[in-house]
């Protein structure tokens, strides 16, 4: 199998549709031939991770994604395994058609789809709808999607699995559940964001053989992390170098009843090496963060006025974890936003921000914002489906309306800066579905601006960190009862490249696009 060397990057429907015409009309690729190398590598994988199966069923539409499947059973046939095409249309044409004739040639049984048709063994191959697909499935697309997805048995996906929209992650209505997608020529953005990972299984990507240059003519969307790339950014320990010198982080929350997210916060950017970390928080929670982690300087605060001197020493502020919308909140947000401080932003300071009274006129150029879908849908003033509906576009609308770097959490984190491609987060795990995580996330990136770190390394950094660290957590102690300050001590390990030999794909963004990394 053929991988182009820029594995890494991500591309809308439309762009690898002009690499696909590019490579046809100016390289001279006919299409029929790049069909049979999509064929061949989409059999290829399946053998090699499934094994020969008792039957191939290949479930095919009209387009020419139809004909990939159409020459995955052909290939089949070639090998003697018993293989049926299930056609939803029996209009192919161009391309497509050819490579029907192909499967037809080979003595392939095609089969007119049938809701009541029954698959109970082998393997399914899902060449229904290509990356072209967007809007409404078409009847009987849906119905053949779910018999797929009921038959219980391994599946592999063609390009993409039906149902997913490729630029977006999002799906309508149903998407096929894929074990496996082979895509071609480049990876498309929606597998890593949204439901896309949850829908797309291992994603294999073969660039079928296109030569390099192509890849120069067409822009990229979007960008996988690597999180030992971004380690090298760190800024080196000087020999004759002090506490100072690595900066000074301070966190800003914890009302009464959220001392624990700010507690954890704090513990965070002193775990990835700020030199001073101090917590401006309710009295009633000092002795608490003493006992948990005396390094960190624990300052009681009743008001904005208590707040305003202490915020000459710090050289960035995290803002927001546990607090809370009351006038104390309010107070400490305007007094924080007031010292120009670079901040990060998280929580109900997020909330607070969004209904724009306690800061009217903001300029995050200094910020960094770090929402869930629900306070990103806060501050775009849109539903929380919306923002779940196109997570690249509303990452990119957040970025332009406040200047900041703008951290978009969930499945597949985006983050989008000043450069305008959207950079994609490929590690985490299921688990970190639970409290506090996010106070840990804005801590981690909080500590390394304290160190120097730009605002935008800082956040791509922190937040491989972050993800990485609860994978190492679930690789040892599994999924279940995972809690987000588990990962401080896998901070340490990351930082300091101490991760077992056997973690390395898991911890490599190339991987994502090859073996066992979604």
């Amino acid at each position: 199998m053929s991988h182009n060397l820029i594995q890494d990057v991500l591309f809308k429907a439309k762009s690898v549709a002009e690499l696909d015409r590019i490579a046809i009309e100016e390289q001279g690729i006919a299409g029929i031939v790049l069909m049979k190398r999509a064929g061949r590598a989409v059999l290829n994988e399946l053998l090699d991770t499934f094994g020969e199966p008792s039957l191939l069923s290949v479930f095919c539409g009209s387009g020419n994604n139809a004909g990939d499947g159409y020459i995955v059973a052909a290939l089949a046939a070639a090998k003697n395994i018993p293989v049926q095409v299930i056609e939803l249309s029996q209009q192919q044409t161009g391309d497509a058609s050819m490579a029907k004739q192909f499967a037809l040639e080979a003595n392939v049984a095609c089969l007119a789809f049938d809701e009541n048709l029954s698959i109970d063994e082998g393997v399914i191959v899902d060449s229904l709808l290509g990356i072209g697909f967007s809007g409404e499935l078409r009847h009987p697309f849906g119905e053949a999607i779910q018999l797929i997805n009921d038959s219980g048995l391994p599946v592999i996906a063609v390009d993409i699995p039906s149902g997913l929209n490729p630029d977006t992650g999002d799906v309508a209505q149903i998407a096929v559940l894929a074990d496996m997608t082979v895509t071609f020529i480049a990876a498309k953005q929606g597998f890593f964001s949204g439901q896309g990972p949850g829908v797309s299984g291992d994603v294999i990507l073969d660039s079928l053989e296109l030569p390099e240059e192509i890849f120069e003519q067409v822009p990229a969307s979007a960008e996988l992390l690597d999180l030992f790339e971004l380690l090298e950014y760190l800024p080196q320990l000087a020999v004759d170098g002090h506490k100072t010198q690595r900066g000074h982080s301070m966190v800003i929350g914890g009302e009464h009843g959220f001392g624990g997210a700010a507690i954890m916060a704090a513990q965070a950017c002193l775990q990835v090496g700020a030199g001073m970390t101090s917590l401006a928080t309710r009295p009633e929670h000092v002795g608490a963060m003493l006992v948990r982690q005396p390094e960190i300087m624990a300052c009681p605060v009743v008001s904005g006025q208590e707040l305003e001197p202490l915020l000459d020493g710090p050289s960035v502020l995290v803002v927001g974890p546990g607090l809370g919308r009351s006038s104390w909140s309010e107070q400490l947000l305007q007094k924080a936003v007031a010292a120009g401080l670079p901040m990060v932003l998280d929580a109900d300071a997020l909330n607070i921000l969004a209904e724009g009274r306690v800061v009217p006129n903001p300029d995050g150029s200094q910020w960094v914002l770090t929402p869930h879908a629900g306070e990103a849908a806060r501050l775009l003033g849109i539903s929380v489906a919306e923002v779940q509906a196109d997570r690249f576009a509303a990452v990119r609308q957040l970025q332009e309306k406040y200047a900041a770097v703008v951290l978009l959490k969930g499945p597949g984190t985006l983050i989008a800066g000043v450069d305008e491609i959207i950079k994609v987060c490929p590690y985490g795990d299921a688990a970190m579905a639970t409290a506090g995580m996010g106070d840990i996330l804005s801590g981690i990136i909080g500590g390394l601006i304290a160190q120097g770190c730009d605002l935008q390394t800082a956040t791509e950094l922190g937040c491989c960190l972050h993800s990485s660290a609860a994978e190492l957590v679930v690789d040892a102690q599994g999924q279940r009862g995972l809690v987000a300050t588990d990962l401080l001590p896998q901070l340490r390990r990351l930082l300091n490249e101490d991760v077992p030999f056997n973690n390395a794909a898991a911890l490599n963004p190339a991987a994502a696009l090859d073996q066992d990394a979604l």
